[in-house]
């Protein structure tokens, strides 16, 4: 729970604050723009909610903040049970962000022939009587090993098949089912592994339906630089694969870049590969 004795000091006077316990994710800041801003290493309130629609963001992101570093002087129960979201059709933000993946977004896709996850939110009561009452969850993808966070403890409630790299297997020793090599697979129907290693050696994205891209933590939109993006300061193994890796999306179609962390983003398929390609001979692009 928040402590207001510890706000930050650039908080707007008001109903919601954020304390000195964020670690400065930008769950907040997605969730609830007209709200939160980013100070030099946290986030704050730099308006309070005046209309419904941002009091409710407000919560939701209140809900989703994985340090619980945000107060309010009213209760988030009704906005919690906005979770998960919809981004479009049968895709859905988990909010519920863990601490462990230092805030990461989870996504949920319901599916006719079994749900998958992907990534994992926090384990939380109201995530999963919400995944019960869809169906259970068939498949949890993981992208690499920072955001697996609580995804063992999922599959063991709904007894879904985890899919990882080998590369990342020690992240989950126990996955049951381990991609290997660097060639895009298909995992069922309209769903394809493609491997992207970079920001760590076993990263993988999933191209859904050639309309959803779910690209973890290799390739996410920037509202500073209002493109798509990558840092060489948050690749933990290898810039240069990082590059190659993201001029290899050029070879894909789709819409939606849905990532782990930064923004997502709905784009035009041709100005996505535009940019894809801008990216990858980019250099080293601010974070």
């Amino acid at each position: 729970m928040a402590d207001r004795t510890k706000q930050v000091p650039e908080n707007i006077p008001g109903e919601f604050f954020v304390d000195s316990t964020c670690i400065d994710c930008d769950t907040c800041r997605q969730i609830a723009p007209a709200t939160f801003a980013e100070a030099a290493a946290y986030s704050f309130v730099h308006r309070q909610p005046e209309t419904p629609g941002e009091v409710r963001a407000a919560l939701q992101a209140l809900v989703a903040c994985p340090t619980a570093s945000i107060g309010a002087e009213r209760s988030a129960r009704d906005a919690a049970h906005d979770f998960p979201i919809q981004v479009e059709d049968e895709v859905y933000y988990c909010g519920f962000a863990s601490e462990k993946s230092f805030g990461g977004s989870s996504y949920f896709v319901r599916h006719p022939e079994g749900n998958w996850l992907i990534d994992s939110p926090r384990w939380t009561s109201q995530l999963v009587r919400k995944f019960h009452e869809a169906g259970g969850i068939r498949r949890i993808f993981l992208t690499h090993r920072d955001d697996v966070a609580d995804a063992a403890k999922y599959a063991r409630e709904f007894g879904s098949e985890r899919i990882i790299h080998r590369l990342e297997k020690s992240a989950q020793p126990d996955a049951e089912f381990l991609l290997d090599g660097r060639d895009a697979v298909e995992l069922a129907p309209e769903f394809l592994a493609i491997p992207t290693p970079g920001h760590t050696r076993g990263h993988t994205a999933l191209l859904y339906r050639n309309y959803f891209l779910f690209t973890g933590d290799h390739l996410w939109w920037s509202r500073n630089r209002r493109a798509l993006n990558a840092s060489r300061s948050v690749c933990w193994y290898n810039w240069d694969e990082q590059q190659r890796s993201i001029a290899l999306l050029a070879n894909y179609e789709f819409t939606w870049v849905l990532p782990g962390h930064g923004e997502r983003i709905r784009l035009d398929p041709a100005e996505a590969h535009r940019q894809v390609r801008e990216l990858a001979y980019a250099g080293s692009p601010a974070a």
